[in-house]
C-alpha cells in the first residue's frame, strides 16, 4: 500500500471528532511556520493539507469553521509582521487571496468527495441488484431442474406401474392363447407373445433411465451398474462399473443428480468422444463420495465449458445443487476424465 493509501487508511479509522482534532492542530502547525519564515515565503499552499481532510472526511460544514481558523491564522501572522504603515493593505490582499483560494478548493474537494459518494451507492445499489437477480436466476434453474426431475419420475412410475402391468398382462393372455392354438397359429401366437415380453423389457429399461434410483432398492450403486450394462447393451461400447466397497447411499434427490452427472458424461464420452471404453467408478473418498468416469476417448476440448453445449454446464449446476464441485480433464494416457466429489459430513 502507498504512502497515501496509509494516510487514508488511517484518516478513515479516527472519529470524526479526531480529525478535526487533527486538522485544528495542523492549521496551527502550519500558523506558527508562517509566522517563523517571515512575509517573504507563502505558506498559503500547506494551509490546504487540513483544509482538504476536513472538507473529505468531515464535510462542508466543518471545512468552513477550518478555513476561519486559517484565515485567522493568516492575518495574525501579517499583523505582527507586517511592517508599519502596511498593515491593512498587506492583510486585505493575503486575506482575500487565500478566501478565493480556500473557497474554491473546498467547494472542488467537498463536490468531489459527493460525487463519489453517489458513484459508490450506484455501485451498491447495482451489485445487490444484480446479486439479487443471480440468485433469482439459480433458484429458478434449481425449480425447473426440480420439476423436470419430477416430471421425469412421474412417467418413469406411470411406465413401470401402468404400461409394463398392462403389457404383462398382455404377455399372459397370449400365452393362453398360444396354448389353445396348435400349429402354424401357435407358433404365430408365440412369436407375438415375445414381441411383447420385448416390450415390457424395453419399458422397464426406460422406466429405470427416467426414476434410476427409486425403482431400484440397492439405490446409486444398482442404478450405476444397471445403467453401464444397458449402454454397453445398446451402443457395444465397453461400458463397466466399479464400487470396491459399499457406498452409503445418499438421499434419492441427490442419488438422482449422481446419477445423471455419470449418464451425461457417459454419454458425452460416447458420442463426442468416441470413446471404445468407459468406466464409471464410486468410491467412498474421505468427507463424502466419489463418482467419477473416465473414458479412452479423444479427450476433453479447450475452453470446453465456454462452448454452446449444455451438458458440462448442466452437470457442474448438478454437483453445485449438492454441495459438491465437479471436475473435467483430460487424461495422461488419453481420453477425459470426469469428477464429481459431493461431501457427506
Amino acid at each position: 500500500m502507498s504512502l497515501l493509501g496509509r494516510i487514508k487508511t488511517g484518516l478513515d479509522s479516527l472519529p470524526r471528532a479526531g480529525v478535526f482534532t487533527l486538522a485544528v492542530v495542523l492549521v496551527f502547525v502550519v500558523g506558527a511556520a508562517d509566522y517563523a519564515t517571515g512575509t517573504s515565503r507563502s505558506m498559503l499552499v500547506f494551509y490546504l493539507i487540513p483544509l482538504g481532510i476536513t472538507a473529505w472526511f468531515l464535510g462542508l460544514r466543518e471545512a468552513v469553521v477550518i478555513m476561519g481558523l486559517a484565515i485567522f491564522m493568516i492575518i495574525a501572522s501579517d499583523h505582527f509582521q507586517a511592517e508599519p504603515g502596511k498593515e491593512l493593505p498587506t492583510q486585505l490582499w493575503n486575506t482575500g487571496i487565500a478566501l478565493s483560494v480556500f473557497s474554491v478548493v473546498t467547494t472542488l474537494v467537498v463536490r468531489l468527495r459527493r460525487a463519489l459518494d453517489g458513484l459508490e451507492a450506484r455501485v451498491r445499489e447495482r451489485t445487490r441488484a444484480l446479486t439479487n437477480e443471480m440468485a433469482v436466476r439459480q433458484r429458478l434453474e434449481c425449480e425447473l431442474l426440480a420439476i423436470s426431475e419430477r416430471e421425469q419420475r412421474s412417467i418413469g412410475h406411470e411406465l413401470h406401474d401402468s404400461i409394463c402391468q398392462h403389457l404383462t398382462g398382455t404377455a399372459l393372455a397370449g400365452q393362453v392363447l398360444t396354448a389353445r392354438l396348435q400349429g402354424p397359429l401357435a407358433e404365430d401366437a408365440a412369436r407375438v407373445v415375445g414381441l411383447v415380453e420385448e416390450g415390457i423389457d424395453l419399458t422397464r429399461r426406460l422406466a429405470r433411465g427416467l426414476v434410476p434410483v427409486e425403482l431400484e432398492s440397492a439405490g446409486l450403486m444398482s442404478a450405476l451398474e444397471e445403467f453401464a450394462r444397458a449402454t454397453q447393451a445398446r451402443t457395444g461400447v465397453q461400458c463397466r462399473f466399479e464400487c470396491e466397497v459399499p457406498v452409503p447411499t445418499p438421499n434419492t434427490a441427490e442419488a438422482i443428480h449422481l446419477f445423471r452427472i455419470a449418464q451425461e458424461a457417459t454419454n458425452n464420452a460416447i458420442r463426442h468422444g468416441n470413446a471404445s471404453q468407459v468406466l464409471i467408478k464410486l468410491d467412498d473418498a474421505e468427507g463424502g463420495i466419489q463418482l467419477s468416469i473416465e473414458d479412452d476417448g479423444c479427450g476433453v476440448p479447450e475452453h470446453a465449458s465456454e462452448g454452446p453445449g449444455m451438458g458440462l454446464r448442466i452437470m457442474a449446476h448438478r454437483a453445485s445443487m449438492i454441495g459438491g464441485s465437479l471436475n473435467v480433464s483430460a487424461r495422461a494416457v488419453g481420453g477425459t476424465s470426469v469428477t464429481c466429489t459431493w461431501p457427506t459430513g
